[in-house]
């Protein structure tokens, strides 16, 4: 495994860490074998961080992650999410402090490495997303989340950075968290990049540039856009998290990209996470597998190196423009 730096953290990552969520789906929809087997040979091949979510599986994730690494000698770090209710908004410090309670209580620990804020920040309140006052103001998230990290329940404090756009950028540059997760991929490579013309789907345009800058943490996510950039074939999680898309778009988009490219890059998913980890912005991959060979083909890619600078500007620019 090869290791970057984590921004601000000083941290030392693999460029792919195991995401445990509900599209990749291991570990929530597989039997204790395959859970115990992946871990065991993520752990063997240098990936010695987990991510998780209260929201995976609606706990399955933490929990089974937490059972199963009680197997294993060696400690893995593992970072969490918090993600607030419309129901949780009249106390958000107390409501933030129970749902990290119940996290670390299923993870069986007493701290984690990252906690990170995992509603998206809009001017206006909706059921994903919170006003700015809310995440950043008195009392709000980001200000609950610094208590439990001076209480020791965790190292850095992190986010999702969905949203409004320009509010995510402006939260980076607060200079209170440290790591980010950032939506890029082959069909929505645009926190890459300061502007564009993107035909479709939801811009991010400035995030790495904003997170280079403050020295924050990126963890790419949706690098194989919901399974859409790794196969054909489809596993019926599909799920779109960022607007003016959808599956079908999406689908025929990944073709147009793809089909060119044939198998230089290995496959499909080789690929995606290859143009991913060619990005020198970014620090890590959360890359989820559905299965065990689905690991293994991330730790190919990792191995194969990234791809040739031409490959993914033309990628990027063709993802960018109308």
């Amino acid at each position: 495994m090869k290791f970057k730096r984590l921004g601000r953290t000083g941290a030392e990552v693999p460029m792919i860490i195991f995401g445990c969520g509900n599209v990749g789906g291991l570990m929530i929809h597989t039997d204790d074998d395959t859970m115990h087997r992946a871990i065991a040979r993520a752990l063997e091949t240098g990936i010695t961080w987990f991510d998780t979510a209260e929201s995976y599986g609606r706990g399955k994730s933490e929990e089974n992650l937490g059972r199963l690494l009680e197997d294993f000698d060696i400690r893995p770090r593992i970072s969490t999410k918090v993600r607030l209710e419309p129901d949780d908004l009249s106390d958000i410090p107390g409501e933030i402090e129970r749902h990290v309670e119940a996290s670390l209580k299923r993870l069986r620990r007493d701290s984690v490495e990252l906690l990170q804020f995992h509603n998206g920040i809009e001017a206006e309140l909706s059921e994903r997303s919170l006003t700015w006052d809310r995440v950043a103001g008195a009392g709000g998230a980001i200000e609950a989340l610094e208590k439990l990290r001076d209480q020791g329940l965790t190292k850095w404090i992190g986010f999702t950075a969905l949203g409004d756009n320009g509010l995510c950028r402006d939260l980076i540059r607060t200079g209170r968290v440290d790591t980010a997760q950032v939506y890029y991929n082959m069909l929505n490579p645009s926190a890459g990049a300061a502007s564009g013309n993107m035909p479709s789907g939801q811009p991010f345009y400035g995030l790495l540039d904003a997170c280079a800058e403050m020295d924050v943490g990126v963890i790419a996510i949706r690098a194989l856009a919901a399974g859409v950039l790794a196969t054909r074939d489809r596993h019926g999680r599909e799920s779109m998290i960022t607007e003016n898309t959808d599956l079908a778009d999406e689908e025929r988009r990944a073709d147009a990209m793809m089909t060119p490219l044939g198998t230089k890059y290995g496959t499909w998913a080789q690929t995606a996470l290859r143009f991913a980890l060619s990005e020198n912005r970014i620090s890590c991959v959360d890359f989820a597998p559905g299965e065990l060979s689905h690991l293994e083909e991330a730790l190919a890619a990792v191995e194969l190196g990234p791809m040739e600078e031409g490959d993914r500007r033309d990628i990027a620019t063709r993802a960018l423009s109308a």
